[in-house]
């Protein structure tokens, strides 16, 4: 069976462009997701920037409805890793991780961008042993304790904030003097009086035992170092793209990209290659706003419904 569609990602944009395709009259539009469909958006604590959603409501309680909503229109979900995207021809094949491969006229990828490690001394020896990449999964492990926040944007005092109403204290480190944030996020860190800020400052190594963290060394620009004993550090300082599932035997991209590894699109999110469409983090200036993804993912499934309309019809 050959998909009309294969959406390779099941975040918000994924599942967007689930919905709109299925919905649109696509048949057999499979996404592809190796986990729990929902993204990244799923480790965030409170989401107050979404149309339509007020109160404290967390990533997870927002996407939980999604994949139902998708699955009523006919998506289906295949939980299998992707390893790699070909074209031949007027047929692309997704390659998995079982050894096994589907046809398909057009692909929807969006697979998003994972944390970045910070890179001091230490983080790989005690990640997942004190430190972390999400507040929401770790943070009530330290419920009274004193934790870091390494960081400077948005997502570094929003998890900043949600840590505050747990923890003892929250020291916020930033290698600048200012944030990189919405003024009014700023302004609430500001006044949360269990959150120490630590400005011109980054992280020098971080140290424990065998139990995991202990503390971590902080240097600041005119060489001081300073030691905080905590049992809990958070990182939060940018993303890498997850574009490997575009590379291809030879070492290229399937597509056109830019030097941060980001895929290259129009505004109805075509890519250089017909028939394959690149939504959310992983294209040329993304917002990596959800409200922005889910977007692309409508944009992107009107414009392959349009490519395959074409493509059978014509």
């Amino acid at each position: 069976m050959i998909l009309d569609c294969a959406i390779i990602g099941g975040g918000p944009a994924g599942l967007t462009a689930g919905l709109y395709t299925t919905r649109g009259g696509l048949a057999n539009v499979v996404m592809f997701e190796k986990g729990m469909p929902g993204g990244q958006i799923m480790n965030s604590s409170e989401i107050e920037n979404y149309p339509g959603v007020t109160g404290e409501v967390s990533g997870m309680e927002m996407m939980s409805t999604w994949p139902e909503q998708c699955q009523k229109f006919g998506l289906i979900h295949e939980m299998v890793n992707v390893l790699r995207i070909t074209k031949t021809g007027k047929l692309f094949k997704v390659h998995k991780e079982d050894g096994t491969s589907t046809d398909a006229h057009s692909v929807i990828i969006g697979t998003g961008s994972s944390p970045r490690r910070a890179g001091f001394k230490g983080e790989n020896e005690f990640f997942g042993r004190g430190v972390s990449t999400c507040a929401t999964c770790d943070g009530f492990f330290y419920k009274g304790k004193e934790v870091a926040v390494i960081g400077g944007g948005d997502t570094a005092l929003e998890e900043a904030l949600y840590l505050a109403k747990i923890c003892k204290k929250v020291y916020l480190i930033h290698r600048r003097d200012s944030f990189r944030s919405a003024p009014n996020t700023i302004a609430r860190v500001e006044r949360t009086q269990n959150i120490e800020l630590v400005l011109n400052s980054f992280p020098e190594e971080v140290y424990g035992d065998a139990s995991g963290v202990t503390g971590i060394k902080v240097k600041n620009k005119e060489g001081a170092i300073r030691d905080i004993a905590i049992p809990g550090i958070f990182t939060f300082v940018g993303n890498d793209i997850n574009n490997q599932t575009l590379i291809q035997e030879d070492g290229s991209f399937l597509c056109d990209m830019n030097d941060q590894g980001q895929v290259i699109v129009d505004l109805s999110m075509k890519t250089s290659v017909a028939g394959l469409f690149a939504t959310g983090d992983m294209r040329i200036a993304a917002p990596k706003q959800v409200v922005s993804a889910a977007g692309d993912g409508a944009v992107a499934a009107l414009s392959a419904i349009a490519y395959v309309d074409e493509l059978l019809n014509h």
